[in-house]
């Protein structure tokens, strides 16, 4: 547990099985069980509650498990280690909706990308002005549904999204997303998005010649930043803006910092804690109190708060040519390819899309339960891990270390909650992993 959340009081809306947090939505009328149970037990439960002659009800697929109790532990370390900064969850890292509604019911703002998840979040009650459009690239149709729907702040980067919304909702609260160093990010927004700094003051005129109210300035250093002090470079070219729009006539009152934040599985190199220790300085140095601050965190709510569990549906028996078989080691054991019921193009699309390297760990060998237990004894072998689709990329991990595991095993990864279920697939006619919850904020 953080320390900032060993003397906190969960709301009692969002512990146990409260009504209205329980249910996925207003429209379900049944709620989700969530449990109070360490994340380790409830996978046990749910391992002993398959029966192996039940196969017509997919028992043995995949599934992750939902720790809500980690999502709030999340949300205080933030109000603690930047307690200015307003977050706005970014939707499409995981939109879960006990999730969403988690979060909603804490209070936090949302980061949304589409009129889905702008829809997905209104319907929770939320109030639209706790809602930030931040895609500088919209469908004309949907800025006319966050016209309807009152949901004003967005984001530009070019004059043809200022004439587009001129014509569309001319009413609406703009903030100007300008272009960072992302060059040290696992994935470089400012590939696709933000304006640079030698563009800010045409735009910015060219919106007070078409009368629109620009109110701030937004930046994102790269999903997966890995270098702290981008953040407060991000900043200073932030200032640098507002003062340009100043001059220009603009009274500023926001800024957005984006997202980028590491979670709580990052314990080495950049940690939320040394960002913080960056970003919330300079923005109390450049930014008077007066001046509204959010950010979109995504992964830093999410990464650390799932965990997939995947059954070995079969195993295959690689030999090892004559040179590794009768090396100075003098192993001669060969070595396996397990395939198991998720894959790249469900859970596991986060290799790809997200650069992540997930870990594989025994979670139960011969039906013995293994998880949060000691098997380093076992010796290792050389494996490799596949998904369950008939694509040859749908590969987990090329080489790994495993003890030898046969069909009717499990393996677990912990810290799959960001960019996995969002852009999981049905491909080969596969489903997606279900979701069981529990919540080890006690």
């Amino acid at each position: 547990m953080h320390p900032v959340a060993e003397t906190a009081v969960m709301p009692p809306d969002v512990k146990g099985r409260h009504p209205d947090f329980d249910s996925t939505g207003p429209s379900m009328e049944s709620s989700l069980p969530i449990s109070n149970k360490p994340v380790h037990e409830v996978i046990r439960e749910k391992l002993d509650s398959i029966h192996d002659d039940r196969w017509e009800a997919d028992e043995e697929n995949s599934f992750f498990i939902g720790d809500l109790g980690e999502i709030y532990r999340q949300h205080l370390r933030w109000q603690s280690l930047l307690p200015r900064i307003e977050p706005f969850y970014a939707v499409k890292c995981n939109p879960d909706p006990m999730v969403v509604k988690m979060l909603a019911t804490l209070g936090t703002g949302f980061d949304c990308a589409s009129k889905t998840e702008i829809e997905q979040v209104l319907n929770l009650g939320v109030d639209p002005s706790r809602i930030i459009y931040a895609n500088p690239c919209k469908q004309r149709s949907f800025i006319r549904y966050s016209q309807k729907q009152n949901v004003k702040k967005m984001t530009f980067d070019n004059a043809e999204e200022l004439y587009k919304i001129k014509a569309l909702f001319p009413d609406a609260e703009l903030v100007l997303r300008i272009l960072t160093d992302d060059s040290n990010s696992l994935c470089q927004l400012g590939l696709k998005f933000g304006a640079p700094l030698a563009t800010t003051g045409r735009l910015l005129r060219l919106a007070r010649e078409l009368d629109l109210n620009v109110i701030g300035v937004s930046f994102h250093v790269g999903s997966g930043c890995f270098d702290a002090s981008a953040f407060g470079d991000a900043v200073c070219r932030a200032r640098k803006v507002f003062d340009e729009g100043e001059e220009l006539g603009f009274n500023f009152t926001l800024l957005d910092v984006g997202g980028g934040f590491p979670g709580a599985d990052v314990q080495d190199g950049i940690t939320f804690e040394k960002v913080a220790a960056i970003l919330g300085p300079a923005v109390d140095q450049m930014f008077p109190s007066n001046i509204r601050v959010i950010a979109e965190p995504g992964r830093y709510y999410v990464a650390s708060a799932f965990t997939i569990c995947a059954h070995i549906i079969a195993r295959r028996t690689v030999g090892r040519d004559a040179s590794e078989l009768h090396g100075e080691s003098g192993d001669e054991h060969p070595e396996y390819m397990y395939y198991v019921n998720d894959g790249m193009y469900g859970s596991f699309n986060c290799i790809i899309f997200d650069h992540q390297e997930p870990v594989a760990q025994v979670l139960q060998k011969d039906n013995v339960f293994m998880a949060e237990a000691e098997w380093s004894m076992e010796q290792d072998y050389k494996c490799s891990i596949w998904g369950p689709t008939c694509d040859s990329i749908d590969c987990l991990s090329k080489q790994t270390s495993l003890p030898q595991l046969d069909v009717g095993d499990w393996l677990y990864w912990k810290n799959m909650g960001a960019y996995t279920i969002c852009a999981a697939s049905q491909f080969n006619g596969f489903k997606k992993s279900e979701v069981h919850y529990t919540n080890t904020f006690i």
